[in-house]
C-alpha cells in the first residue's frame, strides 16, 4: 500500500501524507448537547478554526450495547463518566441520525471534510446512503474484524484508531481492511484515556506504525492542550484529530478534553508554524543566513603596519566581520612580510602579501 492516503468529497480531494499539510481533525463527538443548531455552530466554528474536517460518531445506544445495570455494564472508577451504565453513556453522547445529512450539507457548505466513524453494520449501511467518501475507526472497534470487513467492502479509504490494540491485533485489522477492498489507510497512535497524559502518549509510536505498516500515520489526541499534537507533528504525524467543543463549561461527556475555538485556532497555527520550520534536509544558506554571513569571522590587520613588517599575532587577528581571509589561513599569513603600509582595520588579502 502507497504511504500516502486519497479522500475526497463532493468538489474536494486531499492527498495525506508526508510532502502534504497535516490533516487536521475537528472531533465533534457528543459536544452538540443534543442540539442540532449548536452542531451547526461547531461545524461553522471549527472551518474557521482553519480545521480540515469534522467528524461524527454514528450509533445509538442500542446499536452499541444494551441496557443494563449489572456490574460489567457500569462505569467504574477512574474515568470522567463513573457511575453512569454504558447505555446511559451513548444515549446521552450519541448523535441522532436524522441530523447527518443536514450537518454534511452544512460541513460541505463550509469547506469541511465529513466523515463519521460507525460502529455497527446499520451504520455503514446508513453512511454508505448518506454519501460518506471515507470512514473512521475507533480504537475500541479495532478487534471487531465482522465490522472491518463490513467497512471494507464499502471500498472506501479508512482513518484507525489503534488505542489499546497490540502490534499484532494492529496488524490483523490492517491485513483484514486491506483483504477485504479498502483502497488506502492511515494509522492514528491513540491513548485511550480520557483525558489522557502527556507521559502516557509515547508519541514515538507514530513513526513507528509508518514504517511498520507502510502508511500514513497520525495521532487521535485526548489530552488537554495542544502542546502533544504539536510535537506529534514534529514527529512526522500527517493527521492530528482532536476533540472540538464550543465551551468547556457546557454539559457532555467529552467536553472536558475537548479545545475551545480560541485554543484549537492556536493548535492549527503551531501545527502550520511547525511544518514551516520542518522544511527539508539542507545545508543551504537561507536568504537570511546570506545576509549575516558578512559577520563570521576572518583576518583582518589590527594595528597600523610599515612595508616590509612581519606579519604576527599583534598585528594580524581573527576576528568578526568575515570581510578578510578566511581563519583558516592565519599560520600561512604568520611570518609574511607586508608588501605596502597598512592601516588598521584593513581586512587581509593576499595581495597584501610578500
Amino acid at each position: 500500500m502507497e504511504n500516502s492516503l486519497n479522500i475526497s468529497t463532493p468538489g474536494k480531494t486531499c492527498r495525506i501524507g508526508h510532502g502534504h499539510p497535516t490533516f487536521i481533525i475537528a472531533e465533534m463527538s457528543a459536544n452538540h448537547g443534543q442540539s442540532i443548531q449548536k452542531a451547526k455552530e461547531i461545524i461553522a466554528k471549527a472551518a474557521q478554526c482553519g480545521a480540515d474536517a469534522i467528524k461524527l460518531q454514528t450509533y445509538t445506544p442500542d446499536t452499541i450495547t444494551i441496557d443494563c445495570h449489572t456490574g460489567p455494564f457500569m462505569i467504574g472508577k477512574g474515568t470522567i463518566w463513573e457511575g453512569k451504565n454504558l447505555y446511559e453513556l451513548y444515549e446521552e453522547a450519541q448523535t441522532p441520525w436524522e441530523w447527518h445529512a443536514e450537518l454534511k450539507t452544512e460541513a460541505e457548505r463550509q469547506g469541511l471534510f465529513f466523515f463519521s466513524t460507525p460502529f455497527d453494520h446499520s451504520a455503514v449501511d446508513f453512511l454508505e446512503n448518506l454519501g460518506i467518501g471515507f470512514y473512521k475507526v475507533s480504537s475500541f472497534e479495532i478487534i471487531d474484524v465482522p465490522l472491518l470487513k463490513r467497512i471494507a467492502a464499502t471500498g472506501k479509504p479508512v482513518i484507525m484508531s489503534t488505542g489499546m490494540a497490540s502490534l499484532a491485533e494492529i496488524d490483523k485489522a490492517v491485513q483484514t481492511l486491506n483483504s477485504g477492498g479498502c483502497p488506502g489507510l492511515a494509522l492514528l497512535k491513540c491513548t485511550s484515556a480520557y483525558p489522557a497524559s502527556p507521559e502516557e502518549m509515547n508519541l514515538k509510536t507514530i513513526p513507528h506504525l509508518a514504517e511498520a505498516f507502510g502508511v500514513p500515520a497520525g495521532l487521535s489526541d485526548h489530552t488537554l492542550g495542544f502542546a502533544v499534537p504539536v510535537a506529534a507533528v514534529a514527529l512526522g504525524a500527517c493527521i492530528i484529530e482532536k476533540h472540538f467543543t464550543l465551551s468547556r463549561t457546557g454539559p457532555g461527556p467529552d467536553s472536558a478534553f475537548s479545545l475551545e475555538p480560541d485554543e484549537f485556532k492556536a493548535m492549527v497555527h503551531a501545527i502550520r508554524e511547525t511544518e514551516k520550520a520542518l522544511g527539508c534536509v539542507s545545508y543551504a544558506l537561507t536568504p537570511g543566513e546570506k545576509a549575516g554571513k558578512v559577520f563570521r569571522r576572518s583576518l583582518f590587520v589590527v594595528r597600523d603596519m610599515a612595508a616590509g613588517e612581519s606579519f604576527t599575532p599583534q598585528t594580524v587577528r581573527s576576528i568578526r566581520p568575515g570581510h578578510g581571509l578566511d581563519p583558516e589561513y592565519y599560520d600561512i599569513v604568520l611570518g609574511k612580510k607586508c608588501i605596502r603600509p597598512v592601516k588598521r582595520g584593513t581586512p587581509m588579502s593576499w595581495d597584501l602579501l610578500g
